[in-house]
């Protein structure tokens, strides 16, 4: 289902997406956000286990809710998101797809 845009109030952007995705990570995994590069392996560079990346998801939908209706992220996805680049760049083709 394609996340429809709440009349008014316009798109996020990747540096929006960036950011939230960056501060959600960092809140989950008690981290400096400053830490946090876009070819930071979830697994292997910041130590985060298959729940830390559930929050992450369940934080990103939270978050864009606020401007996008039904924004989700399917849970057969989830398994092909393994860098912070991955995550970002699914997140803004989803909204895209809005």
């Amino acid at each position: 289902m394609a996340a429809d845009i709440q009349a008014g109030t316009g798109a996020f952007n990747r540096d929006e997406v960036t950011a939230i995705i960056r501060e959600q990570l960092a809140d989950i995994l008690e981290i400096d956000p400053a830490g946090i590069k876009e070819s930071s392996s979830f697994a292997d560079d910041l130590g985060a286990d298959s729940l830390a990346l559930i929050e992450l998801v369940e934080a990103i939908e939270e978050e864009l809710s606020s401007r996008v209706t039904d924004f989700r992220i399917d849970d057969e996805d989830l398994e092909d998101l393994r860098t912070v680049r991955d995550a970002i760049d699914y997140v803004m083709e989803r909204l895209e797809e809005a």
